[in-house]
């Protein structure tokens, strides 16, 4: 294969523009992303005090709903930082390995909160559908190997995709990533060489994590939804419901705005650049901050000692 010569051999750093078309007012979209980010922090911070405090929260329910908050703040804290850096201080360069790095941080936590999510739905649908038999299924065991798989699972399936971008590309058309943080298509469109493989492996990690997980987790609530509309009474059917809200508004604030954001990227080519970097952190931003309100409201325990933190 023949370069050009505009092509650059192995780049130490990679410049990161923010939000094309949208440069001169970066530092004002800087501050509701920022707000976001401190308030997911806050919350998710102030669930993980909270479950760890009480050892009444000690079950997989919390146990699980710990995880997914620390897995909110390692995600929202995996982009944000270095965002808000080029939105306000103008400190766009990045080192290449920093750039994979970063890369490979957000989609193994984006696959670990999927991962997580379909492990509450489970432990939803086993605690309705089968009262008796939760506790001695749903072990503390159990729950530690469930969060090592899902915390394996994600490290393994999104690793190949930084070793093909630092294995096989050496070339690049240019160092200029017209996006806000380093996404694996982002970075793989720079190189000057066949891309199709890193393309097809990148769907095929998307498709794998959130066509199973999806799956299982909706046939999961469809089995509860089932369960609970043949208890007799309306007290219990309204009890079973009520805790599963939080997880199903949870569940497709994600999917809802991962799909979103997949097709509009894919299939929307006439949508000016920065909508789709816009949604693109949305998605990665939005979940970290609206989860803890969610459990907060929607969860009555965690709602009771959250009263008793700011009132006593």
């Amino acid at each position: 294969m023949s370069v050009s010569n505009i092509t650059v051999y192995m780049p130490s750093v990679l410049t990161l523009i923010g939000i094309p078309g949208l440069e001169s007012v970066q530092c004002w979209i800087g501050i509701p992303f920022c707000a976001m980010y401190l308030i997911a922090m806050f919350g998710n911070s102030l669930l993980l005090i909270i479950i760890k405090s009480q050892r009444t929260l000690h079950e997989p329910m919390y146990v699980f709903l710990g995880m997914l908050g620390a897995t909110d703040i390692l995600l929202a804290s995996s982009i944000m930082p270095k965002m808000l850096g080029i939105f306000w201080f103008h400190v766009p360069e990045i080192y290449f390995d920093s750039c994979l790095l970063q890369m490979w941080f957000i989609h193994t936590f984006q696959c670990m909160e999927s991962g997580i999510l379909l492990a509450m739905a489970l432990d939803r649908y086993v605690a309705i559908c089968y009262p008796l038999r939760h506790a001695t299924i749903f072990t503390h065991q159990l729950v530690t190997q469930i969060g090592v798989m899902v915390v394996l699972r994600a490290a393994v399936l999104v690793a190949p995709s930084l070793l093909l971008i630092k294995c096989r590309f050496q070339f690049y058309h240019t160092t200029v990533i017209s996006h806000s943080y380093c996404e694996h298509m982002a970075i793989v469109k720079l190189a000057a060489a066949d891309v199709r493989v890193n393309k097809i492996y990148g769907l095929f990690v998307a498709f794998t994590v959130a066509g199973f997980d999806l799956i299982f987790i909706t046939l999961s609530y469809m089995q509860i939804f089932i369960t609970v509309f043949r208890l007799p009474q309306k007290d219990a059917r309204l009890k079973a419901f009520n805790t599963c809200i939080a997880h199903i508004c949870v569940f497709l604030q994600l999917y809802l705005l991962a799909f979103f954001s997949f097709f509009t990227h894919r299939f929307g080519s006439h949508i000016p650049p920065y909508i789709h970097i816009l949604f693109s952190s949305m998605y990665l931003l939005v979940p970290p901050f609206l989860n803890p309100l969610v459990y907060g409201a929607k969860t009555k325990q965690i709602r009771i000692h959250v009263v008793k933190i700011f009132c006593s």
